[in-house]
């Protein structure tokens, strides 16, 4: 199922857009503020960004630019009932892939949603990045060679190349990676590390790939 972040101040609209999106496969989280919204990214992983406009605390263009600084895979669509050219303009320069007037059937913002995703898994074959994620086959190449990884190994590479550029620690991969959850000891984690490292061709010495960050846990780069 289709995983979505909405940031949406209008309650009773974002409740109403997340019961149809559901009828259509697309699980809707929801954040009413930009700063709660901003927090789930931190914590959890989205296939796409629903975001309105006109937000409290800080307007959903400056939201718009964080977000597609922070993690520019992820796509943006923005929902809103300002739709002069001016906010649709600035919306694109600052990471948006699609813009959503309001008011507008839930399904087309579904047809949106899967077209854009469609789009971004074949680039995700082609781009200059190391590394591609093609969860439908459940594989991770680099270049066009795809990876030998356990189960565990590719829950773990795949979390992180979702969460590329952020730091992410030990026990936030224990809680989120259901296929390691057995191995409840955090040194275990570093083990994994290693044998991850060693079958994507970085060298631990000068980490090219996987850094870590000391006391706190890892950080991918997809150069």
């Amino acid at each position: 199922m289709i995983k979505i972040l909405m940031i949406e101040d209008d309650v009773e609209l974002a409740q109403l857009l997340q019961e149809s999106l559901f009828k259509e496969e697309i699980e809707t989280i929801l954040a009413f503020t930009p700063l709660d919204g901003l927090t789930a990214l931190q914590h959890d992983i989205f296939d796409a960004l629903v975001l309105d406009l006109s937000l409290p605390q800080i307007d959903g263009l400056e939201i718009c630019r964080i977000v597609h600084e922070a993690i520019p895979t992820l796509p943006i669509i923005i929902s809103s009932a300002r739709s002069d050219m001016g906010d649709k303009v600035m919306g694109f320069e600052r990471g948006a892939d699609d813009f959503l007037p309001k008011p507008y059937d839930p399904r087309e913002l579904a047809y949106r949603l899967r077209a854009i995703l469609r789009r971004g898994s074949t680039l995700n074959e082609s781009t200059h990045h190391t590394f591609s994620l093609d969860e439908e086959r459940h594989i991770i190449k680099r270049g066009q060679n795809e990876l030998k990884l356990t189960m565990a190994e590719y829950d773990i590479v795949a979390y992180m190349l979702k969460k590329e550029g952020f730091v992410i620690s030990r026990e936030e991969i224990l809680l989120n990676i259901g296929s390691i959850k057995y191995e409840s000891s955090l040194k275990s984690i570093d083990v994994i590390m290693g044998r991850i490292r060693q079958k994507i061709g970085d060298d631990p010495r000068k980490p090219r790939f996987i850094l870590s960050v000391r006391g706190v846990g890892y950080k991918f780069v997809n150069a």
